[in-house]
């Protein structure tokens, strides 16, 4: 793999302007310490905002701390105070954060904001850009970014592009509301892998693909026109040994180097031992259920009274988008509801609420992690929360409990914490009590686990294994592409056509001529169609047939006038230039009256689905309806048909969003033999899109071109991506 590139809001570094002097003060967090590593071992730089925005300082002091930062593999976004307020304050965090995490009541529709994130997206995207080079990779993170994959790759192809989302992401029927969610799909679809912190992530992004934009999905594979996007859960964990040694070193520090907190904690647990320490740390955000929290806190004492007065809630609110109405009124809510709880429970002995609405440094973190006896981590949404990790690796005597929300995506992988409903105040209040006394060999058993488990999926092993499906990207993507007619396979298909005598061209019609359309009847073919067939037919040398899976009577109508040859209903019938209709094998439709009725009752249970009936098939079409319900009826169906079909020698054909029942025994790979039969074609050429088309590339001779259309696997030589660029090679053939 050649150079990795990191794109995110932030860079790496906090940058302290004092006397002149510029100082670049590493950053701490969980994503700076896996993307360090990454960005610096493949020879990369990272590309983002630097915390200062650009009207504040000089251009004298830009150019230093350009300098400053390009030494360190850095290389800065400018943004203003005004695309900071909007792009940032703005669209990202009071538009994607409120409704991604499910609270729909705060966010802001401003297309003003919209226009902004656009506009500072494009920025990081040309940023990047200037950056890049062919066969480079590139990782993107989170949701201030959600555009820019798709700007990179519309300029840069050959790079191959790894997002990330960190924070939830939510259903369809919650991601609808907002009138720019296409966009923000298709921009994601920029990227080649696509990574989530938990399957459940993964499953609502599958679900908005395929409403919003129609793509085939296989397994974790989402299928477009030229390429095919992996999507996966990449579970986002922590520097565990950092965390742990911390934890180590603390408590062996002499009594003239602990911290005042760490002073402080032991004076505590001096003159109370017998009292437990419950720990809340997060951000001041509604999405941490933080009021819930304490509405439970203060239940738990009412409900069991024995623990007033030997219970400590320890609860540290970090700061945050203090000047949002939303954030104002939930830490004015937040401090009463402590007032409260300390009011009713407390006394001039006892606080039973510990607040602190202040930040805190890695040293004293560790304190409180080492210090209490529960965790208490309950969000109400949470796209991983590593807090609850950090909490886990700093137990180095392995005991501890944890009470973790069902809601954060950090509870897919710590089943052995005791797990609620952040909404359910008694559920919470009784956790408490159980956590709080919980035999220490149960305490240990539980963390031994957890530890184990956080300590073999650390922060590395998370950015690496991110790193490796990056790697796998490249190596499917050219697997895909190896089969692409290029201009040298191009020449050679000519060459053969110009320098052949007779010549055979067998066209599959939709999703080949012609784009899929949600009605079949509204396929018919274009002037622009028309007019290439026209160009091919002057040529008395070519005998061209179109082969369809569709009926005699619309192909017959729709291609009147022209010198062509038609085979229909996957072979059933067929129609020579100036000739009658032939049955190319007996068949008859007595099944129909057995099989219809079931695709009757599939009909009524699926709406926006209908039949379609053909001489000698039927066809269930399910694209105008609701892409996960069809799906489903779609296996039912073949499940069910599949009992039936052998009795009377029936065939279930799949095709794009239809299943269709025919005679057995006949394909287009049976039928196009027989139309060369005897015939001295030099050059044949067969075009299709579908797993109907295969027979016929089976079929036919070594020497045929064969031409699949879409990057699937297939039997065919080559691959194109599109209808387009099969009217395009027909059209060079012309020439």
């Amino acid at each position: 793999m050649n150079r990795i590139h990191i794109v995110s809001n932030r860079l790496p570094f906090s940058i302290n302007l004092k006397d002149d002097q510029i100082d670049l003060i590493p950053s701490v967090g969980g994503l700076a310490t896996g993307m360090r590593s990454v960005y610096k071992e493949y020879n990369g730089k990272w590309i983002g905002w630097p915390g200062l925005p650009s009207d504040d300082i000089d251009d004298g002091l830009a150019d230093r701390i350009e300098k400053k930062l390009f030494e360190e593999d850095c290389i800065s976004v400018h943004l203003s105070k005004r695309e900071i307020e909007l792009y940032y304050d703005g669209f990202s965090n009071r538009t994607i954060w409120p409704l991604f995490h499910y609270f729909a009541q705060y966010i802001d529709y401003d297309p003003e904001l919209w226009e902004a994130f656009v506009n500072v997206n494009k920025k990081f995207a040309d940023k990047a850009l200037e950056t890049l080079e062919e066969g480079d990779t590139i990782w993107i993170h989170d949701y201030q970014l959600l555009l820019v994959p798709e700007m990179i790759k519309s300029k840069k192809p050959g790079v191959t592009i790894g997002f990330f989302l960190h924070i939830p992401f939510p259903s369809f029927e919650v991601l609808r509301i907002l009138p720019w969610r296409k966009e923000l799909i298709q921009g994601m679809l920029g990227a080649d892998l696509i990574g989530f912190h938990t399957y459940d992530y993964q499953r609502h992004f599958f679900s908005s693909v395929r409403r919003l934009m129609g793509y085939e999905i296989s397994f974790n594979q989402i299928q477009i026109e030229d390429r095919i996007i992996i999507v996966d859960a990449f579970p986002m964990g922590i520097d565990y040994d950092k965390f742990k040694k911390a934890a180590s070193d603390i408590f062996q520090k002499p009594l003239q180097e602990k911290s005042k907190l760490h002073r402080e904690l032991e004076k505590y647990f001096l003159l109370s031992p017998d009292r437990k320490l419950i720990l809340s740390i997060d951000r001041l955000d509604y999405s941490k259920g933080i009021p819930n929290r304490l509405k439970a806190f203060a239940k738990f004492l009412k409900d069991y009274p024995e623990f007033v007065g030997k219970v400590t809630l320890i609860m540290l609110a970090v700061p945050s988008r203090g000047t949002v109405e939303h954030y104002i009124n939930l830490k004015k809510e937040v401090e009463e509801l402590v007032g409260n709880v300390n009011g009713q429970f407390g006394n001039i002995n006892y606080t039973p609420v510990w607040y602190f609405y202040r930040s805190m440094p890695f040293e004293s973190l560790i304190e409180l992690y080492s210090s209490c006896d529960v965790a208490l981590v309950t969000p109400v949404r949470d796209g991983m929360n590593l807090v609850a990790k950090e909490y886990v690796a700093s137990r180095t005597n392995r005991t501890g409990v944890i009470i973790l929300s069902e809601m954060a995506g950090v509870a897919k992988e710590m089943g052995e914490a005791l797990i609620i409903n952040p909404n359910n105040i008694n559920e919470i209040a009784d956790s408490i009590k159980q956590a709080l006394t919980m035999p220490l060999d149960e305490q240990r058993e539980r963390m031994i686990f957890l530890q184990d488990r956080i300590k073999r999926y650390d922060v590395f092993k998370w950015s690496s294994e991110f790193v490796k499906s990056l790697s796998r990207m490249e190596n499917i993507q050219n697997s895909l592409h190896a089969k692409r007619i290029n201009n040298t396979i191009m020449d050679k298909i000519q060459s053969d056509y110009q320098n052949a005598k007779m010549r055979a061209l067998f066209l599959d019609y939709d999703g080949t001529l012609t784009g899929f359309k949600k009605n079949p009847s509204d396929a018919k073919p274009d002037e622009e169609l028309h007019q290439l067939l026209y160009k091919l037919e002057e040529d008395p040398l070519n005998v061209i047939t179109i082969i369809s899976g569709r009926d005699r009577a619309s192909l017959e109508t729709w291609f009147k006038g022209h010198k062509i040859n038609l085979i229909v209903e996957h072979g059933v019938w067929s129609k020579k230039l100036n000739r009658e209709w032939k049955m190319l094998s007996n068949v008859t439709d007595a099944w129909k009256s057995s099989i219809k009725p079931i695709l009757e009752t599939f009909v009524d249970r699926t709406p926006g689905t209908f039949i379609e009936e053909k001489n000698y098939s039927l066809v269930w079409h399910f694209r105008k309806a609701e892409p996960e319900q069809a799906d489903l009826r779609a296996n039912e169906l073949k499940d069910e048909l599949t009992t039936m079909i052998a009795n009377h020698n029936l065939e279930i054909l799949e095709g794009n969003k239809v299943i269709e029942v025919k005679t057995g025994g006949i394909n287009k790979g049976i039928a196009a033999l027989q139309f060369i039969k005897n015939k001295d074609f030099d050059f044949i050429l067969a075009v299709g899109d579908d797993w109907t088309d295969e027979y016929m590339f089976r079929e036919l001779p070594d020497t045929a071109h064969t031409i699949k259309v879409g990057l699937k696997h297939t039997a065919a030589k080559y691959k194109v991506e599109s209808v387009s660029i099969v009217r395009n090679i027909l059209a060079e053939l012309t020439q």
